[in-house]
């Protein structure tokens, strides 16, 4: 299969995707906005991009990040569905999940596990598609609160043009993981493609999530990602969030999170694929006591571009926060961390710490690094730092003198470096397929 490839401006990139229309198609069903809230919704996320429009180097949240390899295709709208077989998907299987997979943007039953979680108030938890649950008071209340679609274009865009997405809501104690699967395959024409995911847990509840983005064959297509979690009083959360898109892909992230009072929010974040990446992470601190804790991985190669920012409000007393966020670039790739820590006036004993960690393995690679600390109040202990250096050197030796070579020890101590972050999934079975992942990368041929 050939794919169709012309060169074209960012305005005409960003206008077809403004002109694009999403098609109903087998077996999903697309929200139409036949529930009047959406409808309004949906108009206002319109309005909003064509304001906004694509960011560029002139912004500062995006002066390091290099958008022009994205503007060099004209992405057109997802019209047919892709039938998948289990087999297709087995290599990103979660055993003993509750799973929901999504092809192309829209949910294919078929290849989901929902077991007893698919029906409301079943054990607790409540998993199934947005379409499914478009009139639930949850879904209506939530949907479209936290994401800032009327600050970000990219969050603007999918609010008008997602086609389905997930919805979790847990009242009580998920047993077994859930793995929220987003599969984007090779197509004729570049795609544009608009995951969107909803999570809101209730007071006292607990739940692992694991977002998971991959590709198959590789095509060239544009997965604009957003999603939202609430979580309430007392409420714990471990969120992951799996990026590894084929090597031409585009990815967008955007992730609003409101952290409630004595509530625990863990995410760890990996970038792996895509040409070039982006995740906005957000979270609130809602209440007293709130924790919020964030590890994030990049692992990077060949001309790759990934980038993280995340931004951390504290706006109650007592509140903690600890984040260790890596980079690894290899090759002439570049990788991107900015992360930010507010401390509100009202925020009186809180507790933050934050740390950025960057290995270069190539004299073409580079790492740009931005910790920040905003305070507010005098009454806080916070904390931050960032490092970037290269291998060991005695490291490095020490494995050499025991009859390592010398790109056998590196990949073993990039490996160490990066395990310190996979180590932290609480889902075994994942940590062994991740950590897979990586010998492989760093066993690759450097370019």
């Amino acid at each position: 299969m050939t794919q169709v490839s012309t060169t074209i401006s960012k305005e005409k990139c960003f206008e077809q995707l403004l002109l694009g229309k999403t098609v109903k198609r087998v077996p999903g069903q697309y929200l139409s906005g036949s529930e009047g809230w959406l409808e309004a919704v949906r108009a206002e996320a319109l309005e909003n991009a064509r304001a906004l429009n694509f960011p560029s180097d002139r912004h500062d949240d995006w002066r390091f990040t290099d958008l022009s390899p994205l503007f060099q295709h004209g992405f057109q709208p997802v019209s047919s569905f892709a039938k998948l077989t289990p087999g297709d998907i087995e290599k990103f299987l979660i055993p003993g999940s509750t799973r929901l997979v999504f092809v192309d943007g829209c949910y294919d039953a078929g290849l989901s596990e929902l077991g007893f979680s698919g029906s409301a108030g079943a054990h607790g938890v409540t998993v199934s598609s947005l379409v499914e649950r478009i009139g639930d008071v949850q879904v209506e209340t939530y949907f479209a609160r936290q994401a800032s679609f009327k600050q970000d274009a990219f969050a603007a865009l999918n609010t008008r043009f997602f086609e389905d997405g997930a919805f979790v809501h847990v009242t009580g104690e998920a047993a077994a993981p859930i793995h929220i699967l987003h599969v984007a395959t090779r197509r004729e024409a570049p795609s544009a493609i608009y995951p969107r995911c909803l999570v809101v847990m209730e007071p006292d509840s607990r739940a692992t999530v694991v977002e998971d983005y991959a590709g198959l064959e590789d095509g060239v297509n544009f997965s604009d990602a957003v999603t939202e979690v609430v979580l309430k009083d007392d409420a714990q959360l471990q969120h992951v969030r799996v990026q590894r898109d084929e090597k031409n892909a585009f990815h967008i992230g955007h992730c609003s999170v409101a952290v409630g009072r004595g509530s625990v929010y863990a995410a760890t974040s990996l970038a792996f694929g895509a040409r070039v990446s982006r995740h906005d992470l957000h979270a609130v601190q809602m209440g007293e006591g709130a924790e919020i804790r964030l590890n994030g991985l990049a692992l990077i190669t060949g001309r790759q571009i990934a980038d993280t920012h995340t931004r951390i409000d504290h706006a109650f007393p007592r509140g903690k926060s600890v984040q260790l966020h890596k980079c690894i670039a290899d090759g002439a790739a570049h990788a991107i961390f900015n992360g930010k820590v507010i401390v509100h006036p009202g925020a009186a004993g809180t507790d933050s710490s934050q740390s950025s960690r960057n290995l270069l393995l190539s004299g073409k690679a580079r790492i740009d690094t931005q910790p920040q600390l905003e305070i507010f109040n005098d009454d806080v202990k916070c904390k931050h730092g960032a490092t970037v250096g290269q291998i060991d050197a005695d490291s490095l030796f020490f494995l050499r003198s025991r009859g390592f070579s010398e790109e056998r020890a590196r990949n073993l101590l990039s490996h160490a470096f990066a395990a310190e972050i996979i180590i932290k999934i609480p889902v075994p079975s994942l940590v062994e397929s991740l950590s897979r992942t990586i010998l492989d990368r760093m066993s690759g041929v450097r370019t």
